[in-house]
Order: C-alpha cells, then sequence, then structure tokens
C-alpha cells in the first residue's frame, strides 16, 4: 500500500513523542504510506499512550534501539537536546536511513549535526513544518495537522538529493505544501515572524502580572490582550530553548523592534499623529496582505487563481440606474500626485481595485502615510516632491501597467535605488517604450531580456529636459515623461502624433502646477510645487463601456450610468456606438474637480458595422475589448485599424478577442493593427463556447456581455484579474440583468 503520491517507508522511528512527530506518522499511517512505526520517548506513559492510540507499534527503551532497523528517523525533541540525542543514536544508525527534525531554528541543529556525523554528512535533511496547536502530547496528535500547512526543508551544499526527496514526498503525503529556503534565511524570518512574537507575549504578560494593579488588569482585560498574549501559555522549556539557539538572529530582530518601538513613543510624547497614524495605517495593511496570502487570495503578490471561471446564461435585457466603480487612471494619478503634494489630499469615489491598491501600496512602501481606502474616501499626508523613502523592499505593483509606467518616471528622479516587479502577465509586457526616452534624460533604468520588467532606477542622477516625440499614442509613456520632468532641469516637453487622455495634465493643474498645452505638446518646467487639493474621482467611462455595449445589442435594454468621467481624450467609445447608430444620451453635464463628468442614458439600437475612424482608436484603446463585441452583433462588417497598442496590453486583445469570437461562432479575423469582424445582425446570436481571457479582465468582462444576445451558456476562463479594475462587477452585472455565476475548474480547455 502506497499514498496518493506513491510514498511509502518501510519503517520509521520517531524520537520524542510530541504533538509534531505523532501528528506526521499518524497522517502517514492514515494514508498508508509507512509499514512499522518505533517509538522513544524519555517519558514511559508517553510510549504506552502511543502503543494503545495505534501511532506506534512498538517503543524502544533508546534512541540507539529505535532506529536499528530504520529507513525514516524522525527528531522531534526540544532544540537544546537535539545534539544529545543524535550522539545517542548515531552508531546505531543504519547505513542507507535518512535522517530529519521538526525544530523552528536551522542553524544550531545543522551545526549539532556537523558535530556528531561530521561536515559532508547528507542524509540529514532539516525540515520545520509551520503548523501546531495549543493542545500537545501524544493525546493531541491530529493526523490531519499539515493538511495545506507549510514546511519549510532547509538545504544546505552537501545534502543528498535522494534523502530530500524522501523527506519532501513524506510531508507532502500528509498534505503538507513543502518550501526550500536557506538556513540563514529561515532563521531570520523565523525570528521575526514567530521567535520576537513569543518573546513579547511572554514579557507583556510578566510585566502586567509584577504589576500592583495586575488583578484589576487581568479582570478586564479584553479579547486583543487575550489574542496577543495566547502564545504566551506555549511550553516555557520550549521557547527557553528555541530563544537561546536563535539567539544572534532574535537579538537583531529585537533591535529593530526596539528601535521602531522608541521612535513611536516620542511621537505620541510629541502628539505627532501623522507618525502615529503612519505606523498604524502601514501596520493595518501589512496585516490586511498576510489575512490574504492565509486565505490565499490575491493583493501584492501574484495572482495564482487561474482556475476562477465565469458561468454565462444567456440573459434578455439590462436596465437600472447604477454608478460602477471610480476611474482606474484617475485613482492612480490621485495617490501618486497626492503623495508628492504638499497638505493633506483627500479623495472619493476612489477605485478600491486591484491595480488602484497596488499604486497606493507603492507609496505608503516609500513612507507616504495614506489612509483608508474605506469606501472610496483616502486621506494622503504628502510628503512634497522630494520627501519619499526608500523602500525597505522591492515594488510589486502585481499586474498594473499604469503603477509601473508611471511610477518609472518619478522614481527616476528620486535620490534611491528602487526596483519594480509586476505578476506573470506584466513581467510580459514591454517597458522599453518608458526606458528609452527616461535614459535620454540621463536616468539609468536596467530591464529584463528584451525590455521586460523588473526595472531597476538608480537613484541620484541629474536628469534633463527633452523634448520627446512619442512614436506611437499612449497616455502611460507621455505621462512617464512629464512625471520624470518634474525632476529634470530645465523644461520637459512631450509631443503626441494623436490624442491620449489628460488626466495628468489636468491633475497637475489642479494640484496647482503650471502645465502648459500647445495643439499637440506639453510643456512643464521644473523648479515647482504641488500643493495638496481634493479630489472626486468619476465613474470609470472604461468600466461603463461594458454596459453600454450590453444595452446596445440587447433588445429591451434601458440603462442610465451615473456620474461618469466623460474626458474628451475618452470619449472614443461613445463616438464609435453612436457611428454604429447607438442610442445614447449624455445629460446633466458638469465639472468636477477639474474633470468633466455626465450621466449616461443608453437604449437598445440596431447596430451596422462601420470602418472605425482611426482618430478615435487613442479616445478608446481600453474599450475595443467591448467594442469587438458590439461589431459582431451588428448588421454588416467592421474593421479595425491604426490599433497596434492593443497587441500589448494584459494579453495580445486583438487575438484574444478574435479568437474569442471565433469560438463564440464569429469569423473574425485578426490583423496586424486590428481586425475584421461581419456582424451577424438583428437575427443572428453567439453560439456556446469556452472563452480563454488570458487573464486580461477586459476580455473576460467582454464576454460576458455576450451572454445577452447568446442562445447557449458560455464559460470564460481565467477571469481572477477582473478584481484588478472592477471590484464588484459579478454583482452589479447580476442585478442588472446579466445571469453570471462565479466557479472553479468548470472544464473545457
Amino acid at each position: 500500500m502506497t499514498t496518493e503520491n506513491g510514498f511509502f517507508v518501510h519503517r520509521v522511528a520517531v524520537i520524542g513523542l510530541g504533538l509534531i512527530g505523532c501528528s506526521w506518522v499518524k497522517g502517514l499511517r492514515a494514508q498508508g504510506g509507512v509499514g512499522e512505526v518505533v517509538g522513544f520517548d524519555r517519558n514511559l506513559d508517553s510510549m504506552e499512550l502511543a502503543c494503545e492510540t495505534g501511532i506506534i507499534d512498538r517503543y524502544a527503551t533508546s534512541p540507539g534501539a529505535a532506529v536499528a532497523d530504520a529507513d525514516l528517523v524522525i527528531v522531534s525533541v526540544p532544540i537544546l537536546s537535539v545534539r544529545p540525542v543524535l550522539q545517542a543514536l548515531s552508531a546505531s544508525l543504519p547505513q542507507h536511513a535518512v535522517i530529519t527534525d521538526v525544530g523552528s531554528v536551522k542553524g544550531s541543529v545543522a551545526a549539532d549535526v556537523k558535530a556528531v556525523f561530521g561536515a559532508g554528512f547528507g542524509r540529514f535533511i532539516l525540515g520545520h513544518p509551520i503548523a501546531g496547536s495549543e493542545r500537545s502530547g501524544v493525546a493531541a496528535a491530529d493526523e490531519h495537522l499539515y493538511c495545506r500547512h507549510k514546511v519549510i526543508i532547509t538545504t544546505e551544499a552537501h545534502t543528498d538529493n535522494t534523502a530530500l526527496q524522501l523527506v519532501m514526498q513524506a510531508w507532502q503525503a500528509v498534505g503538507a505544501d513543502v518550501e526550500i529556503m536557506s538556513v540563514g534565511h529561515h532563521d531570520e524570518v523565523l525570528a521575526a515572524t514567530s521567535h520576537l512574537p513569543h518573546l513579547l507575549a511572554y514579557s507583556l504578560v510578566d510585566t502586567l502580572a509584577n504589576n500592583h494593579e495586575n488583578k484589576e488588569i487581568f479582570n478586564y482585560a479584553a479579547g486583543g490582550f487575550r489574542d496577543f498574549t495566547r502564545i504566551a501559555a506555549s511550553s516555557p522549556e520550549m521557547w527557553r530553548d528555541i530563544f537561546t539557539a536563535n539567539r544572534e538572529q532574535l537579538l537583531a530582530t529585537l533591535d529593530l523592534f526596539n528601535k521602531d518601538l522608541l521612535q513611536l513613543r516620542e511621537a505620541i510624547v510629541q502628539n505627532d499623529t501623522t507618525t502615529l497614524m503612519g505606523v498604524l495605517t502601514r501596520a493595518k495593511a501589512a496585516r490586511d496582505h498576510f489575512s490574504n496570502i492565509l486565505a490565499r487570495r490575491a493583493f501584492v503578490e501574484p495572482m495564482k487563481t487561474s482556475s476562477l471561471s465565469y458561468l454565462v446564461q444567456p440573459a434578455k435585457c439590462l436596465s437600472g440606474t447604477f454608478r460602477v466603480p471610480g476611474d482606474k487612471s484617475i485613482s492612480h494619478r490621485s495617490i501618486m500626485l497626492g503623495s508628492l503634494a504638499n497638505g493633506v489630499t483627500e479623495v472619493s469615489g476612489f477605485l478600491e481595485g486591484e491595480d488602484s491598491l497596488a499604486t497606493l501600496q507603492a507609496f505608503r512602501d516609500m513612507g507616504v502615510v495614506i489612509e483608508g481606502p474605506h469606501r472610496g474616501r483616502v486621506t494622503i499626508h504628502g510628503v512634497g516632491l522630494h520627501g519619499l523613502k526608500a523602500p525597505a523592499n522591492a515594488l510589486y505593483v502585481g499586474n498594473s501597467g499604469t503603477s509601473i509606467r508611471l511610477l518609472s518616471g518619478l522614481l527616476a528622479g528620486q535620490s534611491f535605488d528602487v526596483e519594480m516587479s509586476g505578476d506573470e502577465s506584466l513581467s510580459k509586457r514591454p517597458m522599453g517604450r518608458v526606458a528609452d526616452p527616461l535614459r535620454q534624460m540621463g536616468a539609468i533604468v536596467e530591464t529584463e531580456e528584451g525590455g521586460r520588467p523588473p526595472l531597476k532606477i538608480k537613484g541620484n542622477q541629474a536628469l534633463k529636459g527633452i523634448h520627446y516625440v512619442l512614436p506611437m499614442a499612449s497616455a502611460q509613456v507621455k505621462s512617464c515623461v512629464l512625471l520624470a520632468g518634474l525632476y529634470a532641469e530645465g523644461s520637459t516637453s512631450v509631443t503626441e502624433p494623436a490624442p491620449t487622455r489628460d488626466h495628468t495634465e489636468r491633475m497637475l493643474k489642479g494640484f496647482g502646477y503650471d502645465v502648459q498645452v500647445d495643439g499637440s505638446t506639453v510643456t512643464i518646467q521644473s523648479g515647482g510645487e504641488l500643493t495638496a487639493t481634493s479630489i472626486d474621482v468619476p465613474a470609470d467611462i472604461s468600466s461603463t463601456a461594458f454596459y453600454m455595449v450590453g444595452a446596445s445589442i440587447a433588445p429591451g435594454s434601458d440603462i442610465t450610468l451615473q456620474h461618469v468621467g466623460i474626458n474628451p481624450t475618452r470619449i472614443g467609445v461613445i463616438n464609435i456606438l453612436r457611428a454604429m447608430g447607438g442610442n445614447i444620451e449624455v445629460m446633466n453635464e458638469r465639472e468636477v474637480g477639474g474633470e468633466p463628468v455626465a450621466d449616461i442614458r443608453v437604449r437598445s439600437a440596431q447596430l451596422k458595422g462601420i470602418h472605425i475612424p482611426e482618430d478615435q482608436v487613442p479616445l478608446a484603446i481600453d474599450e475595443f475589448p467591448a467594442i469587438f463585441i458590439a461589431a459582431a452583433c451588428a448588421e454588416g462588417e467592421t474593421i479595425l485599424t491604426g490599433a497596434e497598442e492593443l497587441r500589448v496590453k494584459e494579453s495580445d486583445r486583438i487575438q484574444s478577442m478574435v479568437d474569442g469570437l471565433n469560438s463564440l461562432g464569429v469569423a473574425a479575423q485578426g490583423t496586424a493593427d486590428g481586425a475584421i469582424i461581419p456582424g451577424f445582425g438583428p437575427e443572428g446570436s453567439f453560439g456556446a463556447g469556452v472563452i480563454a481571457s488570458h487573464g486580461d479582465h477586459r476580455i473576460a468582462m467582454s464576454f460576458s456581455m455576450a451572454s445577452l444576445r447568446a442562445d447557449a451558456a458560455i464559460v470564460i476562463h481565467d477571469c481572477a484579474n477582473v478584481a484588478t479594475s472592477f471590484p464588484g462587477y459579478v454583482e452589479l452585472a447580476n442585478s442588472t440583468g446579466l445571469q453570471l455565476q462565479i466557479q472553479g475548474d468548470v472544464g473545457g480547455d
């Protein structure tokens, strides 16, 4: 008999019959992965109980006797007892036996192994399961203890690979997730995440217990005190040994904590509420991130939930009056410029999506105090143009191309070095388009092969203003160069071949910075300052585009989209749909914070195919996935040209949409810079199909709207990234008329 992963070992010896070792062999037994288990413990009662409960088959009177015929030896004793145990069993250890431990300090165990077995002994595998329980001993053994918990294995240069594979398979057989780490890195990480918290818990309880008012303190202790000090109920002997064994790493972490604690004390003494709020907001964000990791959710970690799929049933029409989330482009820029302004900037309507949150976190990592977001409200305590601090680690921006490209411009002018990275999708996207003009300005920017992320930007470079002619219309590149111009000597100007969104220019003016616009050229001078202001982020026209298309193609639809940003550089989708015959009414136009907004009413209409004017392409570059769906429902052929930028978005959007339309029965064809889409007209419909969104949020949402003209269910794979731009999309879509379900793996390619 073997486990599901094919693991089986004939004889296991367990030295130390506590929770950790007993749970491991109990799990192996339950999975059929072990023949005989022999145990040893200094406590006779523990050995007898382990036999009675079937955890072990028999017990030995010494460590040497226990391991005499073993294939795998598990040493599960306190850290400072490891060396005496190894000395006691060394003479009896079979030549083929693999030995491993479960301790939370690896450096001391590695030294013990070297002292007992010699420097080149490779059959000892240093292991540490990140799991436990408030209960201890044989009676607490749980065969499921390690299921979906991490086990860290630390390897050395002389580690035997066969022995390593045996131990890894033994952990995987009980459901553990095994990770490899160096000995030093393990002890450094555990000092911070486990050893220091235990030390502080013991210390706090001891301090309060010696207080003359300790009775009142403990009588009125609330849940927070109980939660924090719960770990002080652990074994004092075990933790004494751990603190001793990991002394150097623990002291280094304790010194760092003491330094920050003194700074926090000084902030309270000085009534420095901004510094205090900075500590609290950064800590909350870090704790929320930690919770997300534990829950296997995504934010500021690579998205690995590609199995998240949409199952969309045929729907009839859209109806209702509603507001979609805030504009992503403006949300990004509000954080960036608010952070660099003097004073406190208040933002409302902020988009709480993955991309915008990545930008927010990046500025927190660079020392900016940011409160929120809470229901779209964010308070930014600006540090001025030269107040950013070097982040402790590389800035991770997830899937956000806007974040990494605009930040490149800002960071090129800083005094510190910085690295930016992203998820798998972002790591495939070209960054040469921003790196090239920044290098012309004197920045030192390093990229991976092919100009891909991560980006490494060297600080303390004297930037000089340039006049840059964009080779391709791109608001992100334009904004990158202008933001670098804030730090460059002289003037910086950008000329674009076609109009692109001008949110950066508008917002710079809103923060009091002089920006000159002369036709297609934008110019700024360095030496100015940004002054804090209030920003009301309008609803994102890119997000409304899905509903505009959905209401246009579905007979009987009538919707009103509230407070939509109608910046003239963004209204291409309205112009194109109107040119196709769309029934779109723009109402209640007004200006909010320098940005024009309006309510938009959309009713169903019979669309006709057109050759999309190329001057509208830059004004609708992010909305084309939705427009492709409208074109497929139109009468006649729609031709798109001049849109080669679509091939280097989150996915190759031309190919992604053409492939998806083909799978639904539409004979669309891709071209180098666009597509040809034959519409099926008023009598046609989409067929059943399986769509690969390639992790592109706009592809996923566009094909969900196709269900309004479908005669069968549509499955859309890899939809996790919808959260990057449209949190709550599924709930809103269903409330307005779609029939969309979130599923795991629903089949298909």
